[in-house]
C-alpha cells in the first residue's frame, strides 16, 4: 500500500514540476526589453517650425544623432493630430517634452522619445512662448495682449495634474528663460515693443525678486562655464524711429549684478547667442562670429558669412553648426550644418515650414 502511495505522490509530482515548467506566464518572468532598443525619436535633434501665421499650423521634425536624415511631422504621423498654429518652442522636464503654439493657446505634452501625447495643457495661457522646468515645478513666458504692456505673466504649471496653478506679473515681452538652480531668469524683449530688462524669479516662493537692466531688445541668453549669466540684445530696430545699438551683458550670477556691458556698433543689431566651452558665437547681418568668453571682444573678421539664418545652434561640443533657414517663409525650409572645425557646409536637410529651434534629444 505504501508503495502504491509512494509510486501515485512521484508520479503526481513529476507531472505538475512538468506543468510548472512550462507554464512561463506563472513561474517565468517575461524576459526584460532589450536593453539596446532605440526609441523612434531617441539619440538625435528634435527641431520646432512654426509652420504658416494665422493659417494652417506648426510642426516637429526628428533630424538623426549624424545629422543625415530629417523625419518630418513626427507628432502628427504618430498621433493622426497637429499641434495648432504656429509651433513656438519646446521644453523638457524628464522624459515629457512640452510643444507651445502660441496662437493656439495650447501646450501639448508628449513622450519626447515616442512623441505619443499624454496631455495638454489649454487653460490659463495668453499668447505663450517658452517652457521651463525649475525645482520640478513649470514656468511658461506669455505675452498676453500684444497691444498692453502690462498684461504679461510667467505661468506656473503643476507638472503632475498639467494644469496652471498660478501666474508671476513681469514687464513686457518675456521670452526666453534660464535656470541656474536658484533663479529663473526672464529675457524681456518687449513684444512688439521694446524693453531692456532680465527679471529674477525666485521659483521657491515664486516672486520676482529683481530686474536687471540690459540693452533693448534682449533677443538670446547662456550661462558660462563659472555661471555668469550672458545676455544678447538686438537693440531697438530702425524702423521704431529711436535705433540703439546692440549689446552683450555679462551678468554674476550670485549677486545678479551686471560685471561689463560691450556694446556693438550703432547699426548693429546681433542676434542668435551660442556659448560652448569657452566659445562664444552669435548672428549679426548674415555672418556667423565667434569669441572667447574669458578675453571677450568684438571681433571684425566673421567665421561664416552670406547667411540666411532665421536662427542657429552650436551643438557637438562646438564642432558643428546648425542654422535654420526659413527662406520664403511659406514653404518648407532647411537646416544647414556646417562643420566649425574647417567652417565648410556639409549637408542640408529639408525641414518644415520657418524652422526656428533646434533641440538635442536627450
Amino acid at each position: 500500500m505504501k508503495f502504491y502511495k509512494l509510486l501515485w505522490i512521484a508520479i503526481f509530482g513529476t507531472l505538475f514540476l512538468y506543468a510548472c515548467s512550462n507554464d512561463d506566464d506563472v513561474f517565468t518572468p517575461d524576459p526584460d526589453p532589450d536593453p539596446e532598443e532605440v526609441l523612434p525619436f531617441e539619440n538625435g535633434f528634435l527641431v520646432t517650425n512654426q509652420g504658416p501665421f494665422n493659417t494652417g499650423f506648426g510642426s516637429v521634425d526628428f533630424v538623426d544623432a549624424s545629422l543625415t536624415t530629417a523625419d518630418t511631422y513626427i507628432y502628427q504621423d504618430v498621433n493622426d493630430d497637429n499641434l495648432g498654429n504656429i509651433v513656438q518652442s519646446i521644453g523638457f522636464s524628464g522624459d515629457l517634452a512640452y510643444v507651445i503654439a502660441n496662437n493656439s493657446n495650447r501646450i501639448t505634452v508628449v513622450n519626447r522619445f515616442t512623441f505619443e501625447e499624454v496631455g495638454r495643457i489649454e487653460t490659463g495661457l495668453n499668447n505663450p512662448r517658452y517652457f521651463i522646468d525649475a525645482n520640478g515645478k513649470g514656468y511658461v513666458s506669455n505675452w498676453g495682449d500684444p497691444t498692453i504692456a502690462t498684461d504679461d505673466f510667467i505661468a506656473v504649471i503643476d507638472l503632475t495634474t498639467n494644469t496652471v496653478t498660478g501666474t508671476i506679473p513681469v514687464g513686457e515681452g518675456p521670452e526666453e528663460m534660464i535656470f541656474n538652480r536658484f533663479n529663473l531668469y526672464v529675457a524681456n524683449q518687449g513684444g512688439f515693443g521694446v524693453n531692456d530688462i532680465v527679471t529674477v524669479i525666485d521659483p521657491t516662493i515664486d516672486m520676482v525678486t529683481s530686474t536687471i537692466n540690459v540693452g533693448d531688445v534682449p533677443n538670446s541668453m547662456q550661462l558660462d562655464s563659472d555661471g555668469n549669466l550672458w545676455v544678447l540684445a538686438g537693440g531697438s530696430p530702425a524702423f521704431t524711429g529711436n535705433e540703439t545699438p546692440g549689446t552683450l551683458t555679462r551678468i554674476n550670477t550670485s549677486s545678479n549684478q551686471v560685471i561689463t556691458t560691450f556694446v556693438f556698433g550703432a547699426q548693429d543689431h546681433p542676434n542668435y547667442l551660442n556659448i560652448a566651452g569657452d566659445d562664444l558665437y552669435y548672428f549679426l547681418a548674415g555672418d556667423v562670429f565667434k569669441t572667447t568668453t574669458a578675453n571677450f571682444q568684438i571681433p571684425s573678421t566673421p567665421e561664416l558669412s552670406g547667411m540666411s539664418f532665421f536662427n542657429m545652434f552650436v551643438v557637438n561640443n562646438g564642432t558643428t553648426l546648425i542654422g535654420c533657414n526659413a527662406g520664403d517663409f511659406a514653404s518648407n525650409g532647411t537646416l544647414e550644418i556646417y562643420n566649425l572645425q574647417d567652417n565648410t557646409l556639409t549637408r542640408t536637410l529639408n525641414v518644415g515650414i520657418i524652422p526656428d529651434n533646434v533641440y538635442v534629444n536627450p
